[in-house]
């Protein structure tokens, strides 16, 4: 069972270890063929993404952050994020079928 948690964001990998988030392999981009039943992702992915994990029998945490415009596509720093009350959340996603 391995924790990965999938960012390329400095201040995200910063602000994982302020919170002693322990986590097994930190990548960048996910190959989700490497996905196992029993793994956890942590990261801010697409929700077809998030399903897939999911449906791989493996648990999906989300990076949440409420960042304000004025911060959007800039970089955060670990402080920052903490301003944003940045957190991590469980979910539980599945596609549906016919929509």
């Amino acid at each position: 069972m391995t924790v990965y948690f999938i960012t390329r964001h400095p201040g995200a990998i910063a602000w994982a270890t302020q919170q002693d988030i322990k986590v097994d392999l930190q990548i960048t981009h996910l190959d989700i063929n490497n996905i196992q039943p029993g793994d956890t992702v942590i990261g801010s992915l697409p929700v077809n993404l998030a399903a897939e994990i999911c449906q791989r029998g493996a648990a999906y945490v989300h990076l949440v952050l409420n960042v304000p415009e004025y911060w959007r596509g800039k970089e955060l720093t670990a402080e920052q994020m903490i301003e944003c009350g940045a957190c991590l959340e469980g979910y539980a996603l599945k596609k549906l079928d016919g929509v």
